[in-house]
């Protein structure tokens, strides 16, 4: 099997498509299928690291007349491109469409939508449909750190928050370590954030330190006891690692799968990153109240753990080699 797999990154679009095509790669590139890679990495170059090491060439972005030529299925993670089915097809190739919601859906031999509670979805003509969180597809990093996570919290609670990978969001992590350090509760944190958060005054017991998004944020994760993110790719991992986690919805396509976390008891809700400020002593509150509830920890992490295991990548190459 031929497969090329196409997405973008930037500091606008983030990091998750990337991840989650990485974790594609990994998968196929095991079955000893050849895979092939097509898309900007800006903002996103240490996932696409991963790319090299599986020896996947990146292939420059033109015309799918081109692009797909000799390829067998080509799979899209990406809100932009619209209807390129006919082109696809057309140039030998079946069309895997992953969708979130609305973002990125589009006509598809496959389509998959790997949310926690898909809403219906108007009839296009798509073929096989795959659809609900059992089709996550998370990088092989990840289920290692699943595997060698400890149940036993640390003292203090080592939290770690980790919002987008784009220096606009640093605003928004700005507030949200103020919230935590306002809770007066001991923990040690490290924040992943591009660009210059304001930092807080800190009381005893306290600790932060704050890097760029970086290759070792699998290995911090396998020691966090606490985590704050966005609902997008990073918060599914935190899931299939059973990290109790405070969630924040930082962009408009995040919106379902933010309500859906809430809902099923997957998270903390910390509400929109617009209207934090405005909230703060609700968001101190719910800080505060994952910081000093086990009870709430556990609930959280059993319920996140259970409900993600990461192996979507293989149940989706599983249909496409069948088709």
């Amino acid at each position: 099997m031929k497969l090329l797999l196409r997405a973008d990154a930037s500091p606008v679009i983030g990091a998750g498509h990337i991840a989650r095509v990485v974790a594609y790669a990994e998968r196929a590139v095991a079955r000893g299928w050849d895979v092939s890679f097509a898309g900007a990495t800006d903002n996103a170059e240490w996932l696409a690291s991963r790319f090299a090491a599986l020896s996947v060439p990146f292939l420059p972005v033109s015309d799918w007349a081109s692009l797909a030529a000799g390829f067998d299925a080509v799979l899209v993670d990406h809100y932009s491109l619209g209807d390129v089915r006919g082109e696809v097809n057309a140039a030998g190739a079946l069309l895997v469409s992953l969708e979130d919601d609305t973002f990125g859906r589009r006509p598809a031999d496959v389509v998959v939508d790997a949310g926690f509670s898909p809403a219906p979805r108007p009839a296009d003509g798509s073929g096989v449909l795959l659809r609900g969180v059992e089709y996550t597809a998370l990088r092989s990093g990840v289920l290692a750190a699943r595997a060698r996570r400890s149940a036993v919290s640390s003292a203090p609670l080592h939290v770690t928050v980790v919002l987008g990978g784009g220096a606009e969001w640093s605003g928004t992590v700005s507030v949200l370590l103020r919230a935590l350090a306002a809770t007066g509760q001991p923990f040690a944190a490290d924040a992943l954030v591009r660009g210059e958060p304001v930092l807080p005054v800190l009381s005893a017991g306290q600790s932060l330190r704050v890097t760029a998004p970086h290759p070792g944020l699998l290995d911090l994760l396998a020691t966090t006891d606490v985590a704050v993110s966005a609902t997008g790719v990073t918060f599914l991992e935190l899931c299939c690692l059973g990290i109790p986690t405070a969630a924040v919805q930082l962009v408009d396509n995040q919106a379902p799968g933010y309500r859906a976390a809430v809902d099923l008891g997957l998270a903390v809700g910390l509400g929109e990153a617009g209207s934090l400020e405005d909230r703060l002593p609700e968001v101190v509150s719910a800080l505060g109240s994952l910081l000093t509830d086990a009870g709430l920890r556990s609930s959280l992490s059993s319920a996140a753990g259970s409900t993600v295991d990461g192996l979507g990548a293989d149940r989706v190459l599983d249909v496409i080699a069948s088709l």
